[in-house]
């Protein structure tokens, strides 16, 4: 039996500090540059791999990165734990309940996205020449595996953007979500039948049959009464005042390894199990927003960036690099997304405004490609230049996203906020510190301003909508919103909390600054504006202290009318 000796442990610890230090640290400056951290940490793997490292240093790479199994196998295990993690937080990030009661439009976006990139795909996979694949007796199954990785989008990335361009908390950014939402749970499933029926081959059609039957009973066990389990266990919890987020991330874990556990023993991949436990513990209202980002947090400072630069120390992506499958699977994975997004928003009733930005959200493949192809390589379904090829192709889908996306935005006509405000529509001190009592008031102020509204269909309106996705954003604002059928134009109204109210934010923080947004049933469009040009106003430290210290509501109204009638905000919302 082999054992750990100190020299293993001194050379892991080394492996760490130089792979997660450079990672971060590279990561956070491709931040900056808005760019995914995805696109660093593969950067890094490909300069301390046998790429660039092992190939001009071969020395240090072997000192640093020894061809000892055990020494391998260590930074392989922390690696898949990294994997097993981002599919259980990416779960998280998926409310299912609030996608299912989107499923017309989001169900519409969701399957046109996957029938028809998965069509664009076989054909060109189907017709590569024999060199490219791992067994061209295979050639249907490597075939259909393609046309998926083609299919799953990287709503990570998405919601990513989403948040930088303070987007997330609209139902433009709601839609997107539900609709990448579906996309990834249909698409993980026909990925996971895929590899399944492929490491079961030899076996007969009742063995195949069987892995299909009980990969789907398992998931539809999980999203219906597995989830009603999750969320009574995460709200006992909760109620008990047990320690958090220490105990319900225990929990979360428990039940991704679970899930992990029997999805493994059906016959597919335990990612997919970890990915089902993310969604079920994800659908419980019991778990606050913080909870949310600490466990986020955790993943993606942590395990992700090692998991990424494995990849890179791993593949020598000079030797396996081949420009015709790299503009390929580029080309067609990008276009296939976009187009099967865009076929499928345009069956819907949504405003032509929103169509391409709907469309474009679809197009990255990101991380989840990556994982896709690397669990095809593990299991050797696809060669080394045809991962190479996902790799890029993933990362260049990434990196476009957020210029691409930034610009369908700004081609829209810009909206003064001022048109649908006055020094009426303010609340300078709001009575109540309990969410729904909150609204309540400003929803009783919009009844007054607009004769036609009533104050409990409005609040109704208000609340629905809040359940189904809350509004909070970060530093004490929140931005509730409603679409009604009896208004002709927007309206907006302010109210300022001195207490503070809890309304589950992302960063803990109480919320004090309180943006009502009401506009009509079939207005995406301004709605969108107006809370982008909210959100980047008051991410402004001094524009909310100023509102906070004043007086009342007779001192706050000339502070907004300079905030949203000044050209520096212009400025900000087209950058």
């Amino acid at each position: 039996m082999n054992y750990l000796n100190e020299q293993n442990i001194f050379i892991f610890l080394i492996q760490i500090v130089i792979l997660l230090g450079f990672a971060r640290g590279l990561g956070e400056l491709f931040r900056k540059w808005k760019q995914p951290p995805l696109t660093a940490e593969i950067l890094v793997g490909i300069l301390l791999g046998p790429t660039i490292l092992g190939r001009f240093l071969p020395f240090w790479h072997q000192a640093i990165f020894p061809n000892n199994v055990i020494q391998q196998n260590m930074l392989e295990t922390v690696a898949w734990i990294g994997v097993l993690f981002l599919l259980l937080e990416t779960g998280l990030e998926i409310d299912f309940a609030s996608a299912w009661r989107q499923r017309g439009d989001a169900l519409k976006i969701a399957l046109a996205d996957i029938i028809i990139p998965m069509s664009i795909a076989f054909i060109p996979c189907f017709l590569l020449p024999d060199r490219y694949l791992a067994n061209p007796q295979q050639r249907i199954i490597f075939s259909i595996f393609m046309a998926t990785v083609m299919t799953i989008s990287a709503m990570p990335i998405a919601a990513r953007v989403l948040h930088d361009l303070k987007l997330s908390k609209t139902d433009l950014g709601f839609l997107i979500m539900s609709a990448l939402s579906v996309n990834d749970i249909i698409g993980w499933i026909i990925f996971t039948l895929v590899l399944g029926v492929f490491t079961q081959a030899g076996l007969d059609f009742v063995k195949i049959f069987t892995i299909t039957g009980a990969t789907i009973a398992f998931t539809v066990f999980c999203l219906t009464i597995g989830r009603r389990f999750a969320d009574k266990i995460i709200s006992g919890i909760k109620a008990a005042q047990l320690p958090q987020p220490g105990v319900p991330l225990t929990f979360i874990c428990l039940l991704g390894a679970f899930c992990g556990a029997v999805t493994q023993k059906i016959g597919i991949h335990a990612l997919f199990g970890f990915f089902i436990a993310g969604i079920m513990a994800g659908g419980s209202r019991a778990l606050s927003e913080n909870v949310r980002q600490v466990i986020s947090q955790m993943v993606y400072a942590i395990f992700v960036p090692l998991f990424f630069v494995n990849i890179g120390l791993k593949v020598d992506f000079l030797r396996s690099f081949d420009i015709f499958l790299v503009l390929l699977i580029s080309v067609i994975g990008i276009s296939g997304r976009f187009l099967g997004a865009w076929w499928g928003v345009n069956l819907t009733k949504l405003p032509k405004s929103n169509r391409l930005s709907i469309a474009i959200a679809h197009t990255p493949g990101g991380a989840m490609e990556i994982v896709v192809g690397l669990l095809a390589l593990e299991y050797n379904l696809i060669t080394e230049p045809v991962f190479v090829a996902i790799v890029f192709g993933a990362v260049v889908s990434s990196v476009i996203l957020g210029p691409w996306f930034d610009y369908s935005i700004r081609k829209r006509t810009q909206v003064s906020i001022l048109e649908y405000f006055s020094g009426r529509s303010i609340i300078g001190h709001l009575k109540h510190n309990q969410r729904d009592m909150a609204i309540q008031e400003l929803c009783a102020l919009a009844a007054v301003q607009e004769d036609v509204l009533e104050q409990e269909s409005i609040y109704e309106a208000v609340k629905k909508r809040e359940n189904e996705m809350g509004t909070a954003i970060e530093e004490g604002i929140a931005v509730p919103h409603a679409r009604l059928p009896v208004i002709k134009r927007p309206l907006v109204l302010f109210g300022r909390s001195l207490d503070g109210i809890d309304w589950n934010s992302p960063d803990g923080k109480l919320t004090r600054l309180v943006f009502l947004i009401l506009t009509p049933e079939e207005d995406y469009d301004t709605q969108v504006k107006i809370l982008r040009c909210i959100a980047k106003a008051m991410g402004d430290v001094q524009i909310r202290n100023a509102i906070l210290t004043a007086e009342d509501s007779h001192d706050i109204w000339p502070l907004l009318q300079d905030i949203f009638a000044s050209k520096h905000i212009v400025r900000k919302i087209t950058k």
